[in-house]
């Protein structure tokens, strides 16, 4: 349905061109029109009751059940740096909400796509059963992969939408900040994520230029209201801090992200290395990686400086350091998951 009410027909959506399409299935994504959805490094492990993501160690969610996913596959406003996803195919800066599909019928189509990913792992014995047939109905819902959610202009339905299934537990949402009237949007309309992550590099105008490289000129400005938005948002909001060697991690820098955080004061943080995997290693080297030592020194001193936080835990493996805020504290754990 479009707004009007109207059925939009489906060649008069967005759509993936065929030949990123091709690219992306190889990669192991599932596509619909302008969504896409993929079973990550970690909910593959699960299977095999290998380990668990961090943000089951963190927060309590079920990896296995989580479901990563966006609705705007090919659209972003910045060609980061350090991003590892297919971004040289991003298209256009517009999603008209004409030409987008309905939030029921992208998760119709992606939970189709999904199940097809799933699937495939039935035939290997090392795969817990129990645990494949639990993640094909998702409790918790990751609105990031490729390309920026908050660009797709129907997020507050998506959102409430997915609310509304018995099984949701969780949404999180990571957003790069470039899109604040929409976050303004979600807390007036009742849609807010269970978790909003904003993700943060640059404490300082050229480092932020240098590292996001955003298409929009006023991207500082956007991107610095939505960061003005997070003590007020009625929910649990994170800054994710994704530290490159000779771009962010310097030492000196840690007064400025200090007094960001203090004055934005999101009641967690999540410090991490950038990785050397995907598609950002056409663009940064190895040695751009910190070992987790480093992340954990830089995220010690940032929270000694900060005076308002302190570390709550670390995931080694994953090289991130998570900051709680201790004047804003809430707990640690999603209730949803605390009885199971």
């Amino acid at each position: 349905m479009s707004c009007s009410g109207e059925i939009v027909e489906e060649e008069e959506l967005i759509q993936i061109k065929p030949n990123v399409m091709q690219q992306l299935k190889k990669a192991k994504y599932g596509v619909s029109d302008h969504s896409t959805v993929e079973l990550c490094h970690w909910t593959k492990k699960s299977f095999k009751n290998e380990g668990d993501c961090y943000k089951h160690k963190f927060y309590g969610i079920s990896t296995h059940r989580c479901m990563e996913f966006s609705p705007a596959g090919m659209h972003c406003e910045n060609r980061c740096v350090y991003c590892w996803r297919p971004m040289e195919f991003y298209d256009s800066l517009a999603m008209e909400p004409e030409k987008v599909a309905e939030p029921e019928q992208i998760l119709t189509k992606l939970m189709e796509e999904r199940e097809k990913l799933i699937m495939g792992y039935y035939g290997d014995k090392r795969n817990d059963k129990q645990k494949l047939d639990e993640s094909r109905l998702p409790s918790h819902y990751a609105i990031s992969l490729s390309g920026e959610p908050t660009m797709y202009p129907k997020l507050p339905e998506l959102i409430k939408y997915l609310k509304s299934l018995k099984s949701t537990k969780s949404i999180f949402l990571v957003t790069n900040g470039q899109e604040p009237n929409m976050i303004q949007r979600l807390a007036d309309e009742d849609a807010l994520p269970t978790q909003l992550y904003l993700s943060t590099n640059a404490a300082d105008y050229n480092s932020f230029l240098k590292i996001n490289r955003p298409r929009y000129n006023d991207s500082w400005e956007r991107w610095n209201k939505t960061l003005g938005m997070l003590k007020h948002l009625d929910t649990r909001t994170v800054l994710r801090i994704t530290l490159i060697r000779d771009y962010n991690n310097i030492n000196e820098m840690i007064p400025s992200f200090a007094k960001m955080i203090n004055e934005s004061s999101p009641n967690f943080i999540e410090i991490k290395s950038y990785m050397h995997i995907g598609r950002s290693r056409n663009r940064l080297e190895r040695d751009n990686m910190l070992e987790f030592n480093e992340v954990e020194q830089f995220s010690k001193e940032l929270a000694r400086q900060s005076k308002m936080f302190s570390v709550m835990d670390v995931s080694t493996i994953s090289r991130i350091v998570v900051l709680q805020n201790m004047e804003r504290f809430i707990d640690r754990w999603i209730p949803a998951y605390q009885t199971t």
